[in-house]
């Protein structure tokens, strides 16, 4: 399983990109989760939060901070820790 996630917003602005290639069955449990609690378009946030673009396998959903659900929040800690960055 492929998984991207692109981080957006905070105070400096800057987007953060990654990419992490999967095989593990506890993750890709997880990632399934995180996709079905998000959102098909981005929600509103909080000044100066995150959001976050999660897309698995051509399919992207949106969330944001402070309403990211568990499985959002260890999904996108492990992609932008573990993954490949994009520029």
């Amino acid at each position: 399983m492929r998984i991207s996630v692109i981080r957006t917003g905070g105070f400096g602005g800057a987007p953060k990109r990654a990419t992490l290639e999967t095989d593990d069955d506890k993750l890709i449990a997880l990632v399934r989760e995180a996709v079905d609690e998000g959102r098909e378009v981005p929600p509103v946030g909080v000044p100066d939060g995150f959001n976050y673009e999660i897309t698995v396998d051509g399919k992207a959903v949106y969330c944001a901070d402070p309403r990211l659900t568990d499985a959002q929040s260890t999904v996108i800690t492990r992609v932008l820790k573990e993954g490949r960055e994009e520029a």
